[in-house]
């Protein structure tokens, strides 16, 4: 809590008010909320409106003191928005008009880390493979590749909200020693579909079929996007397959075709996960260029970005130092 360093602040002053003087009680007692589990909803509420109250409290006497509070009025204000007591509507800067809804309002599934998920946080191009390849050979491996653009402007007006590896680094990843027998799913543009063909021969793979997810919107009308030539509705992902059949595996499941409406950037339908897990019961899954919203219970997945909370340390010590990551490439580049 922000209010630790401003309750000393105050109490320092001797010159703190009994309004505010209750309210440091109940700062210091709210710290503890494992008593609230055994609260109703209904005074779960009351005890966080007592508690932002407090806060307030605590920041108009600092001011008052001439002590700058910023961080416990940006979180009071932050707790006003979030509940809507602000009043009925409440908009966001420079008049974009957007409403601030309620943590009510989302879906757990989309910021809770499932409990069984086995994320590895992880520059891929720089990771030790090792412990890994000799923990467990994988059944089924699927990754996304962040694919490196060679046009002479490889975004076409869309951010990438993240960096792209060129095709050497990715074909140097040691896919071939995580599996021995299995399937590899490969995310494509249709750029790479002759350089991933190639990948799963130098691999040792062949191709066995595809699935293609068709986008589509809330009201399950095609859902396009930039595209050279053509909008674009559509991912394509090439299935590989290596030595035999993983064991347990299961043939004639699923459908090759997919229809879910589209996710966040790189964020890829449920529906694939549970189509690999029918295909596959209680396998072992490994998923390589892995975001925080792609963790999936019994799946390990490697990503510089799994945690939601910014770059591994590798990586960040690598740009204070050389102000570059490992193979990571931002905007025009080779496909070399």
């Amino acid at each position: 809590m922000t209010s630790k360093p401003a309750t000393k602040a105050v109490a320092s002053t001797n010159k703190v008010s009994a309004a505010v003087q209750k309210a440091l009680e109940l700062l210091e007692a709210g710290g503890d909320t494992s008593s609230w589990e055994k609260l109703s909803d209904t005074a779960v509420q009351s005890r966080i409106a007592d508690y932002r109250g407090a806060v307030a409290d605590v920041s108009s006497e600092l001011k008052s003191l001439g002590i700058e509070s910023a961080d416990l009025d940006s979180q009071d204000r932050a707790g006003n928005d979030a509940t809507g007591s602000g009043g009925p509507e409440q908009t966001g800067e420079a008049g974009e008009g957007c409403t601030l809804g309620s943590v009510d309002d989302l879906d757990p599934s989309e910021w809770q880390v499932p409990p069984h998920c086995i994320p590895i946080h992880a520059n891929v191009t720089t990771y030790d493979w090792r412990p890994l390849i000799a923990t467990a050979q994988f059944d089924v491996i699927m990754m996304d590749p962040p694919w490196q653009l060679a046009t002479a402007n490889p975004t076409r007006g869309v951010a990438l909200g993240y960096s792209q590896l060129n095709d050497g680094d990715i074909q140097h990843l040691p896919v071939p020693k995580l599996q021995t027998n299995g399937f590899l799913l490969v995310w494509v543009i249709n750029a790479k579909y002759t350089f991933t063909l190639d990948l799963f021969e130098r691999w040792g793979y062949r191709m066995v079929d595809e699935i293609v997810w068709v986008k589509m919107t809330v009201n399950r009308r095609l859902a396009k996007s930039h595209g050279y030539y053509l909008q674009h509705a559509k991912e394509v992902c090439l299935v590989g397959q290596k030595g035999a059949d993983p064991p347990g595996m299961s043939h004639g499941v699923g459908s090759d075709i997919i229809y879910a409406e589209r996710r966040g950037q790189s964020q890829k339908p449920e529906e694939i996960y549970q189509l690999i897990e029918e295909l596959v019961p209680h396998g072992k899954y490994l998923e390589i260029f892995g975001r925080k919203n792609n963790l999936r219970n019994y799946w390990v997945t490697v990503g510089n970005e799994v945690t939601g909370t910014g770059l591994p340390a590798a990586d960040l010590e690598a740009l204070q130092a050389n102000n570059a990551i490992a193979g990571a490439k931002y905007g025009r580049g080779s496909s070399k």
